[in-house]
């Protein structure tokens, strides 16, 4: 019982340790100070499964076949356009910001999420432990306490903060992020499956 804990507990400290104060608990406090809570926290998970879960589970072949480059070029794109929209646009009804809340914070995460660190940890210790889905429900785990705390903090404190303020900071955000991502991908090289396994013969 305690070695088939090991791979849990690790995955879960490591995702906890290196997600806590990162860009996407940046994002999703952000996010979940002008909208829903709910779909704020909603829309996040579904992005972590999608991109850290299923690659998880595929071994991360997925690595070799998405162009990080031209990902990360339209990454920063698409954020630089969130934050000037957040900045232009005029007051929408409860259901409308409802709905682009949570498509909002999925884009967003997902963006993020692609080649980021948690991914590559996350791949490396499946294939570490021969346990994918106890890894998996780890790192679940790890993302819904930051999440989870992030959503709280922006909700409860953030949104004592005056609108135009939040407005102001939220677009900020996004727009410092998008040229971060458009910088990264013009400037670093992606690492692929491939290089994680040749890595990992070499340390075998």
């Amino acid at each position: 019982m305690g070695a088939d804990m090991v791979p849990l507990i690790t995955a879960f400290t490591l995702v906890l340790v290196a997600e806590l104060g990162d860009k996407t608990q940046l994002a999703t406090i952000m996010l979940s100070s002008k909208a829903s809570s709910r779909s704020v926290f909603t829309g996040a998970m579904l992005a972590f499964f999608l991109v850290d879960g299923v690659s998880v589970l595929l071994g991360g072949r997925l690595l070799d076949f998405l162009p990080y480059k031209w990902v990360g070029l339209a990454s920063g794109l698409v954020f630089i356009s969130f934050g000037l929209l957040s900045l232009l646009r005029n007051a929408r009804s409860v259901i409308e910001i409802q709905k682009a809340s949570f498509l909002k914070t999925f884009s967003t995460i997902f963006l993020m999420e692609l080649g980021d660190k948690t991914q590559l940890a996350s791949i490396a210790l499946a294939a570490e432990f021969k346990s994918p889905v106890i890894v998996l429900v780890g790192v679940m785990l790890a993302f819904s306490v930051v999440t989870g705390t992030g959503v709280l903090f922006g909700s409860k404190l953030l949104r004592q903060l005056p609108e135009r303020y939040l407005k102001t900071g939220t677009a900020l955000l996004f727009i410092f992020f998008g040229a971060v991502f458009i910088f990264n991908a013009i400037t670093i090289v992606p690492v692929s499956y491939t290089h994680l396994r040749a890595h990992e013969t070499v340390l075998d």
